[in-house]
């Protein structure tokens, strides 16, 4: 009976010892990210004339030494980029865009806007397509100090295989009428991001 009793005891502990090691979490444990596929890119660059990673292609707009800063947080099914700039002319209106290719030492290397639809034609300019739902749109006015900040949240994420490379920033503000949709006149700066 005794060699019973002891067996029996020997049995408890081993469930609750093999209860205890269970390696699931309890119901009650905080749930994973629902989006584990989060993307975050800061940058901040001063622009130069020279180094393509932060270059302005007409100084006298965008001066040398002026500060660029993006930021951008991507997924869940929505993109976020913020831009922000000092320096820049007084109380003047740029436009600014994310696009298709890093920037260059020519102001058309960084391609055509970053669309989430692309246009099947080209230049864009469809408010179908050029639109700030389906591009990333950062118009920006400066105030006095020449500063200003911008921000655009798009209804979509960027991936590996679709991010923009880069944002431009050009000489007016984003038309919107049919035939001249999302231009914005020269291209003055160009920053590289890593979306």
């Amino acid at each position: 009976m005794r060699a019973l009793r002891t067996s029996a005891t020997f049995l408890i502990a081993a469930l609750l010892l093999v209860g205890c090691s269970n390696s699931e979490q309890p119901s009650d444990a905080p749930a994973a990210p629902a989006n584990a596929q989060t993307r975050a890119v800061d940058v901040t660059k001063e622009f130069s004339a020279s180094d393509t990673s932060a270059i302005t292609y007409k100084p006298d707009l965008v001066p040398v030494g002026s500060s660029v800063a993006v930021s951008s947080r991507s997924g869940g099914g929505s993109s976020t980029v913020t831009l922000t700039v000092t320096g820049l002319l007084p109380d003047h209106h740029y436009g600014a865009h994310a696009h298709t290719k890093p920037c260059g030492a020519a102001a058309a290397d960084s391609g055509p806007h970053f669309q989430n639809e692309k246009d099947p034609v080209t230049p864009s300019v469809d408010p179908a397509f050029a639109n700030p739902q389906n591009e990333i749109w950062l118009d920006l006015s400066t105030g006095g100090s020449g500063a200003a900040s911008a921000t655009s949240t798009v209804a979509w994420d960027f991936t590996d295989a679709a991010a923009p490379k880069s944002v431009v920033v050009h000489a007016n503000h984003t038309s919107m009428e049919p035939g001249k949709a999302g231009t914005a006149g020269d291209r003055l700066a160009c920053v590289n991001v890593g979306f």
